[in-house]
């Protein structure tokens, strides 16, 4: 029996319906449950073939477990790995190189020093900021943001500098972004899983529950363009379920958000529409997964983005030039040293 289980916390609508709608399909040697752990013990693996992690994001123990599971042999959606080491500027950069216009967007300090840390610690940055030639950069209004936190918490949108500061003075430890803003004509939030995009209408101007109730509505151009940058961008940073927020201003897509790797799914925000086809294709993709799981135990079975495989394409490739080099100088310097009988007795006649 293979299992797919569901790793998730304070939600209980989305992943039980889930559970429901996968085990109500009677898919001979598949079954799902909520995750249950009673032990981690090193090396074992967790008799999960197939891990959804809605949670550990919030919950350190959690996402040391799901490494553990996916080192191990489950196959773990989103990839924990890749999951720690993303967050939003880097994923803002990953977008401008895979082609995509996001909004122009700087990475600032935290206010206060971070615990076990002084102003000695950050003596390589300079005091004051380069403050003028940022806000040149980005303009106002901006939007002063959490570097890798979600659900709209901590988002503020200044029109100064003046206001810019006295927010970024309530910020604390976290480190925050500065972010142009987009003055859109319509908005749409993407949701994608295992290559599937549902495009919803969504104004965050709205208060959070009305949010999905806006009116907009992509003409097919704008739609395949939305489908196809989706999953270009999705593909490119190796998630298997997120959803990307798109601005489009003048008819041009600014992808605005898309490190949602654990997205919201309450039907009372999103509606039933779009609950039922994340259930209905998150149950699809999952036991596709499980199916497909090697039965060999012990193996790690992650993905990864097209930008980490490119990168480890070019080092593969600068590894076999260097080898080659190597092996050709190798050759070179033996035939020089071992010559040939015929070589010997001419060198010998030259000498004499």
């Amino acid at each position: 029996m293979k299992k797919i289980g569901v790793l998730f916390g304070q939600e209980t609508i989305f992943p039980q319906a889930l559970i429901d709608r996968i085990n109500g399909q009677n898919n001979k040697g598949v079954q799902a449950e909520a995750v249950v752990i009673d032990k981690v013990i090193q090396g074992q693996d967790t008799g999960y073939a197939v891990i959804l992690d809605r949670i550990s994001h919030h919950v350190p123990f959690y996402r040391s477990w799901v490494k553990h599971a996916a080192l191990n042999g489950a196959v773990v959606l989103n990839n924990p790995f890749w999951w720690s080491a993303d967050e939003k500027f880097v994923n803002n950069e990953l977008a401008l190189k895979a082609g995509l216009q996001v909004p122009k967007t700087v990475l600032l300090p935290t206010f206060e020093h971070p615990a076990h840390t002084t102003s000695d610690s950050f003596r390589n940055l300079a005091y004051p900021f380069d403050w003028e030639a940022i806000f040149a950069y980005t303009g106002f209004p901006a939007y002063l943001k959490p570097l890798s936190d979600g659900g709209w918490r901590n988002v503020h949108r200044v029109t100064s500098a003046e206001e810019c500061f006295h927010r970024h003075a309530a910020t604390g430890h976290q480190v925050m972004l500065l972010q142009e803003e987009i003055h859109f004509e319509s908005y749409y939030r993407c949701f994608y899983i295992g290559g599937q995009v549902r495009i919803m209408a969504y104004d965050p101007r709205r208060l959070h529950q009305h949010r999905y109730e806006a009116d907009f509505t992509p003409d097919e151009a704008l739609q395949q363009t939305l489908v196809k940058q989706v999953t270009k961008l999705n593909q490119y940073l190796g998630y298997d379920i997120n959803t990307v927020e798109i601005a489009v201003h003048q008819g041009v897509p600014y992808a605005i958000d898309f490190f949602n790797p654990a997205p919201e799914a309450d039907i009372h925000t999103i509606g039933e529409a779009n609950f039922e086809w994340i259930v209905a294709t998150t149950a699809a993709f999952l036991i596709e997964k499980a199916k497909a799981a090697a039965a060999k135990k012990g193996t790690a079975k992650l993905s990864w983005g097209g930008f980490l495989q490119e990168n480890a394409q070019v080092v593969a490739e600068k590894k076999v030039t260097e080898k080659k080099a190597v092996e050709k100088k190798k050759s070179v310097e033996k035939k020089s040293v071992e010559k040939k009988p015929a070589e010997k007795k001419v060198a010998e006649k030259v000498k004499k």
